[in-house]
Order: C-alpha cells, then sequence, then structure tokens
C-alpha cells in the first residue's frame, strides 16, 4: 500500500477580500479535484484572504498510481486561470515505512 499527499500553496486574485470570496475560488477547485477519487481540502492560510493552501491525499496498491494521480492533480490546480500555484509540497509513502 502507498500513500500520496501534495500541498498547493494558491495566490487568490485580489478580489478575494473576503472569505465568502475566497470559497467562491477554493470550492471549485476542490471539487474538481475529487474527480480524481482523492481526498481534498483547504488545509492552510484559513484566515488570510489572498492566500489557501489545498491538501490532497490519494491511496493506492502502486506508487506509480500514486504518482500519476497526484501529477493530475498539480497539472489541474497550475491550469487554473484565476489562481497563481506558488509551490506544491509532495510526499510518497511506502508499505516499507
Amino acid at each position: 500500500m502507498y500513500t500520496g499527499t501534495a500541498c498547493f500553496d494558491l495566490l487568490l486574485p485580489g478580489d478575494s477580500r473576503s472569505l465568502k470570496a475566497k470559497r467562491s475560488y477554493v470550492r471549485p477547485i476542490v471539487a474538481a479535484l475529487r474527480n480524481f477519487e482523492v481526498a481534498a481540502a483547504e488545509v492552510g492560510s484559513l484566515e488570510l484572504h489572498g492566500r489557501t493552501q489545498i491538501g490532497v491525499a490519494v491511496v493506492s496498491a502502486e506508487a506509480a498510481h500514486v504518482r500519476e494521480v497526484l501529477d493530475s492533480c498539480e497539472r489541474l490546480v497550475a491550469a487554473r486561470p484565476e489562481v497563481e500555484l506558488l509551490s506544491v509540497r509532495r510526499r510518497l509513502h511506502g508499505a516499507e515505512e
């Protein structure tokens, strides 16, 4: 069994000056990520209006599949024109740990 996680640090547009406006950007991204059958949620910068961190987790029998899914998630987030992807932190945990 292999588990993989990714944390996406995002810069939101200037009009996200309220938590309601922030949610209007975060919710569609999280919903789109869940189409890859991963667990996804806003996990950081919860009180900052112009930034957010979205976490993704995936479990699979093969490490290659975990990497493929995380790659797909990263491409999806990077392709969103309304946000800027500042950084990505990824981890892969294997059965030997």
